[in-house]
């Protein structure tokens, strides 16, 4: 079980959404933290789990990205061993660059990123429909992505 957060951990964790490069000299002037006890929370929150990592954001039609889909697909079966290869199958794909395995109509919802809608089509032709365990697929092109912080629903939250 994860410790619990205090005030000063929630301080850090939205200092570090806002920049996750700022310096251990500028987070702890925003939790008035000694250097030495902002670097130790900031290291136990990465250790717990808590920060699961740092990301860049990145320009997708700088990287050759002229589209981008939601494909919904639903599984033959949903037995664990048909669950996980269609999923093993699917990381493995550079053009997926979001996964949900959720409960509904559908069994996933993957997020696609390729040239154009040729490049689409084939991924959906040679890397879905293909598939032993897909019953049926789905696609949504999407116009805008747009990514925003996760809500803090705890001590330190803005949420009401």
């Amino acid at each position: 079980m994860k410790q619990a957060l205090d005030r000063i951990d929630f301080v850090l964790l939205r200092a570090l959404q806002e920049d996750a490069r700022a310096s251990n000299k500028e987070l702890a002037a925003k939790a008035h933290l000694a250097q030495s006890s902002c670097h130790a929370r900031v290291r136990r929150l990465r250790d717990s789990g808590v920060v699961r990592g740092f990301y860049s954001d990145l320009d997708p039609e700088a990287l050759g990205v002229g589209l981008q889909a939601l494909v919904l697909v639903r599984l033959i079966q949903h037995d664990r061993e048909a669950v996980l290869a269609f999923r093993d199958h699917v990381l493995a794909l550079t053009e997926v660059v979001g996964l949900f395995h959720v409960a509904g109509r559908f069994d996933f919802i993957l997020q696609l990123a390729v040239r154009d809608a040729h490049h689409l089509r084939d991924v959906a032709m040679d890397a879905f429909t293909t598939r032993p365990e897909v019953a049926q697929i789905e696609t949504h092109l999407l116009f805008e992505v747009t990514w925003t912080e996760m809500p803090f629903y705890a001590e330190g939250s803005s949420a009401t």
